[in-house]
């Protein structure tokens, strides 16, 4: 059998060269398509040929309305271990198989890190200052000394508060979840939420969005928040309330914020977020490096080549 496999969502136009999609040529044929996410009477027409497609993580959104629509397709593989635009219990019950990739756990956290150093030492500013034929326009921050709040001390935030210590930051953290003792384990000081947000000098969100950690940065945590303090968020934009957020920052209750995720992805045009003065904003870029891909990819075509022999890898449901 020749499957007809479809790589979508790329919209740096990099898949064909990331890795050796040779290696599938014994099971089918692999098409490069472009111009997704797209409505779902369109993508049904695109998409109608293919028995296995291949997604980046929360581009397309593949819900039931969509998925009754491609009868042909038996394995959808996504980039990482989760992916909140496929709903993968629609899939399962029409017969549609869902495999993962594992994820390059530097790629998101090294982000973050630029992230905190730019918005702290005001670079982006400053880097517009020269391009424009100036000089130095202001005073950047300190990182050393300062409290580095983390919201959610899971496997990134683990690694966000080891770079924080390594620059010599007092690190606190809270979640739901978290304990005192096993924050203590990483070397960190758990506090209560409302202590995060007050001590913080800059507070970094890495918490899975669910319905318990949607809004969970509201109006009132905003508020609890230093004039003088930073928010960065590079998990999921829904956690973080953001007309409360747009608020506090056009008000000059907080310093400003770094964000490279967002409540509507592709971020509108219009949006306050692309033109407010102390927003540092990136097109959700925290997982798209050169290492990331590699391995999402060719772990994609690992998937199929085990789904196409009986025996299939890495299955979400």
């Amino acid at each position: 059998m020749t499957l007809q496999i479809a790589v979508i969502d790329d919209w740096q136009g990099v898949a064909a060269n990331a890795v050796d999609w040779s290696a599938l040529s014994a099971v089918g044929q692999v098409s490069f398509l472009h111009d997704y996410p797209a409505d779902t009477a369109t993508m049904a027409e695109r998409l109608g040929g293919f028995e296995v497609i291949c997604v980046m993580r929360e581009r397309s959104p593949f819900n039931e309305a969509l998925l009754r629509q491609l009868p042909r397709l038996k394995l959808l593989v996504t980039g990482g271990m989760r992916n909140a635009a496929l709903d993968i219990k629609a899939a399962n019950a029409l017969g549609i198989q869902v495999c993962g990739t594992e994820s390059y756990k530097q790629a998101a956290p090294e982000l973050t890190w630029a992230l905190i150093m730019a918005v702290s030492r005001n670079l982006l500013k400053e880097a517009h200052s020269l391009r424009a034929g100036h000089w130095q326009q202001g005073l950047g921050g300190d990182l050393y000394g300062k409290s580095l709040g983390i919201l959610g001390l899971g496997s990134i935030g683990q690694r966000i508060a080891g770079y924080g210590k390594a620059f010599g930051m007092r690190v606190i953290a809270w979640s739901e979840n978290l304990t005192a003792e096993r924050a203590a384990e990483s070397g960190v000081e758990y506090v209560s939420k409302a202590e995060l947000f007050k001590q913080a000098d800059l507070l970094s969100v890495h918490l899975v969005l669910s319905e318990r950690s949607r809004g969970l940065v509201d109006a009132q945590a905003l508020g609890w928040m230093k004039p003088s303090a930073y928010l960065i968020n590079t998990a999921r934009g829904p956690i973080v309330d953001e007309q409360a957020l747009i608020a506090a920052l056009e008000q000059g209750r907080l310093a400003g914020a770094a964000l490279d995720v967002f409540e509507q992805e592709p971020l509108p045009v219009d949006h306050p977020f692309r033109t407010l003065d102390n927003v540092l904003a990136t097109p959700h870029v925290g997982y798209v490096s050169q290492n990331n891909y590699r391995l999402f990819y060719s772990q994609m075509i690992e998937d199929i080549q085990a789904w196409a022999a009986g025996q299939p890898i890495r299955l979400l449901s």
